[in-house]
């Protein structure tokens, strides 16, 4: 799938910036970005729901260590 990606001057700058640190063109440097920031939310959002469930399972026992 073909995608056209509008960046102003900064961003472009920016991505520019990215792709020459890494070695890669600014494409590649565009779809790591993209790829790193999924996973990064992906396991934030399990490690919030795992911390969730654990502080809901363990209240009793961690509010009388909070004593």
């Amino acid at each position: 799938m073909a995608m056209t990606l509008r960046l102003s001057d900064e961003q472009d700058r920016a991505l520019e910036a990215l792709a020459r640190a890494e070695g890669v063109s600014k494409q590649e440097a565009a779809v790591r970005a993209i790829t790193d920031a999924a996973a990064r939310r992906i396991h934030e959002d399990r490690v919030r729901d795992l911390s969730l469930a654990a502080r809901a399972r363990y209240a009793d026992l961690l509010d009388r260590l909070g004593r």
